[in-house]
């Protein structure tokens, strides 16, 4: 006897949807081991497909080069083969060699200023929908909130000025509306980037606090980039890394303290330090060697250090360039991965079920 039509709706009603387990593929790498971890307690994987990621920084504190760096690993990751780089350059500041630090195919994919160069925080936002539109994924980065001026601002020059221009005083503040226009666009575009699977990173200015409290820095563009972001980092320059060279101390680089102070995958607030050299960029394989030595899975006396998974034994440097040479960094990349999550095991709290 065949089945009622009534019976086979009620069946696929019981059937229960599987919800997919993301997998390394539905991840872009930050290009840094530890911030990845800090983000997804997953060594190779940063920042999952179709979300918006909200990068607060200090000046010089490493914020450019780990969204660049973003673009460098999508550039040799079979996942992102067909997506677009779209930088937009709004504040016009990154200046470096692109193709040195990031490489071949970064400089050949990546779409500079001019046609996605947005000027108010509206051109920003059309641009992105234009993007959407086009049925192309992407990665998109803003360079930066703070660099965008808006029409409500822009009036309100034009008013400025025509009253100084007859000798009048005009009312009214500069209040740029940027807030107000981030709560309504932002939310627009998560459905659509969540379907195509693009990437969307905005990158904002720390400002001094000026209120009451514990919080020493600040940032603008109102609460709405950091509601709808899946992760919200803050970098910021723990201290510089000097060399005496001909007898005097020269400047090499900063060690940058990134902190995760939102995160929608693990719901843990976690905090690194990764080095950034001037000639070099960010120093994936020295941060997991100190990671090592500082939770004690190495031993380091006297500037030696004891790497006894690799049966090594001498300076950083020395160890670093054992690891290059013999290819092992993946090795070494897993290892900082197995005792983070130690790490967080460790930290977890038993207790019976309730539910």
């Amino acid at each position: 006897m065949e089945e009622t039509s009534t019976s086979k709706l009620k069946k696929m009603l019981k059937k229960k949807k599987k919800k997919k387990r993301l997998t390394a593929k539905d991840f872009l790498s930050t290009g840094s081991t530890l911030p990845n971890l800090a983000c997804t307690g997953r060594y190779q994987c940063g920042f999952a497909k179709g979300k918006y990621y909200f990068i607060v920084g200090d000046s010089i504190s490493g914020k450019t080069f780990l969204s660049l760096t973003c673009l460098a690993e999508a550039s040799i990751s079979p996942s992102f083969d067909d997506y677009r780089f779209i930088y937009d350059n709004a504040e016009d500041g990154a200046l470096m060699d692109i193709k040195k630090f990031f490489g071949g195919g970064v400089f050949r994919r990546i779409e500079w200023p001019g046609k996605h160069c947005s000027f108010t925080i509206e051109e920003f936002y059309y641009h992105v929908d234009d993007a959407l539109k086009q049925k192309k994924p992407f990665i998109y980065i803003l360079d930066s909130m703070d660099s965008l001026s808006s029409k409500p601002e822009a009036d309100k020059f034009n008013e400025h000025k025509k009253a100084h221009q007859k000798g009048r005083d005009a009312p009214g503040s500069y209040g740029d509306g940027k807030a107000k226009i981030s709560s309504t666009h932002l939310r627009r575009l998560l459905t659509p980037l969540r379907k195509s699977g693009s990437i969307l990173i905005i990158i904002s200015q720390t400002r001094d606090s000026l209120g009451f409290g514990f919080e020493k820095k600040a940032r603008s563009g109102g609460h709405s980039l950091r509601f709808y972001a899946t992760i919200e980092m803050w970098s910021s320059v723990v201290k510089k890394i000097r060399k005496t060279v001909r007898g005097k101390p020269r400047q090499l680089g900063v060690h940058c303290k990134i902190q995760i102070k939102k995160n929608r995958i693990t719901g843990r607030e976690r905090a690194i330090t990764i080095p950034i050299f001037h000639s070099f960029g960010i120093d994936n394989i020295g941060s997991c060697v100190d990671y090592l030595v500082d939770e004690n899975h190495w031993r380091k006396v006297e500037g030696i250090i004891k790497a006894k998974d690799f049966h090594f034994k001498g300076t950083k440097e020395n160890l670093i360039k054992y690891i290059e040479g013999r290819g092992m960094e993946k090795d070494l990349y897993s290892l900082v991965g197995e005792v983070w999550n130690e790490i967080e095991e460790a930290c977890i709290v038993e207790r019976k079920k309730r539910y």
